[in-house]
């Protein structure tokens, strides 16, 4: 009798031979397609830059020997013949090994694809950066869902009544969640919506400083103090927000009183005084709008002039309202016009004599 046909474990020693030289080969063939693609992609990618080459590059550097391997056996197991539950068992695990590769391939190409997304619109809209980020994160979770459902329909459990378990629990795990899912909502909202981005400067409530971080459960500021302020994201919705990285222009409103003992026809040409020091000071960085005695205060004569800063920087606007003052202060010394100050004046009766 020939070696080769010595039956172990229900089959012969030459088709367990088949079986463990097809595994082989099938391992051989899937490395050099996985791996010799690679490494054609990588000399593509040498020569010309592809925006495509990287995320394709990234997919296949995810690759799992030992998946290739699993998958590799199911081939070789078609050559003998097992039991049912051991062949099932085996075409389970090679089914799962695909998917799994699979995820990763796609968790890896996708992931590269954001950060490349992220790094070409960073300088540009720092806000897509984040949307970006959002989405990475919600697509990752829907992949991996969608890969251990069919893992666990593969094994033969029902995926249905799972899911629907997996509903109910997730209803009792949201009323015990609520703020995390709250803040967890909030940021989607501060990412859809854009209310401020990264590196705006924003007040909320009597705190000031730049957005440096957005997270899934808190935004972090950096104040002008130096320290970090944390916020819930849905505390900071609820509150009112002032972003100034918004701040196009500044419109600014001068007041000053002169006075009662101003004579009239100074009084009539403070406005004009007014428009004249702010021209003149501001230039082509301001826009003029107007300037006029307002009313008469408990101790002085009040007057308002309002012009707008075309420009955004605080110090610029104010080193000019610096100027301003000081020109106004100027002439009204040599026109002689004295600024008012809180006073009172007593008048006191005699009593005549009795």
């Amino acid at each position: 009798m020939d070696v080769l046909d010595t039956i172990v474990m229900g089959n012969s020693i030459e088709a367990w031979a088949i079986a463990l030289g097809t595994t082989v080969l099938s391992f051989i063939l899937l490395r050099f397609v996985a791996f010799q693609g690679l490494r054609r992609l990588l000399r593509a990618a040498s020569t010309e830059k592809h925006y495509w080459d990287d995320v394709l590059l990234a997919a296949l550097n995810a690759t799992k020997t030992g998946l290739l391997l699993l998958v590799a056996a199911f081939g070789g197991s078609l050559a003998v013949s097992l039991p049912a539950g051991v062949a099932g068992l085996i075409q389970s695990v090679a089914i799962v090994a695909i998917l799994i590769q699979a995820g990763l391939w796609s968790d890896a190409g996708l992931s590269r694809w954001l950060e490349m997304r992220a790094e070409e619109r960073a300088a540009v809209d720092p806000a897509e950066v984040m949307t970006v980020n959002i989405i990475g994160v919600m697509a990752k979770l829907v992949l991996w869902s969608i890969i251990l459902l069919l893992a666990l329909e593969n094994f033969g459990i029902d995926v249905t009544a799972l899911v629907a378990g997996l509903g109910i629990g997730g209803i009792a795990v949201a009323l015990a969640a609520q703020n995390i899912l709250g803040d967890l909502f909030a940021s989607l909202s501060i990412i859809l919506d854009k209310p401020f981005v990264l590196g705006d400067f924003v007040t909320v409530g009597d705190y000031l400083g730049s957005v440096e971080a957005i997270g899934l459960k808190t935004t972090r500021i950096r104040s002008l103090s130096g320290e970090q302020v944390v916020f819930s994201n849905a505390d900071l919705l609820s509150s009112r927000i002032r972003n100034y990285g918004r701040l196009y222009e500044r419109r600014v409103v001068l007041s000053i009183g002169v006075t009662y003992q101003t004579p009239r026809s100074e009084l009539a040409d403070i406005p004009s005084v007014m428009q004249e020091a702010i021209e003149s000071e501001g230039g082509d960085k301001i826009r003029f709008d107007r300037a006029h005695l307002t009313s008469y205060g408990d101790s002085a004569i009040l007057y308002e002039a309002v012009y707008t800063v075309l420009e955004a920087d605080y110090a610029l606007h104010m080193n000019i309202k610096q100027s301003v003052y000081l020109r106004i202060h100027e002439v009204f010394e040599n026109r002689g016009v004295e600024f008012a100050y809180p006073t009172q004046t007593v008048f006191v009766e005699s009593a005549g004599a009795g």
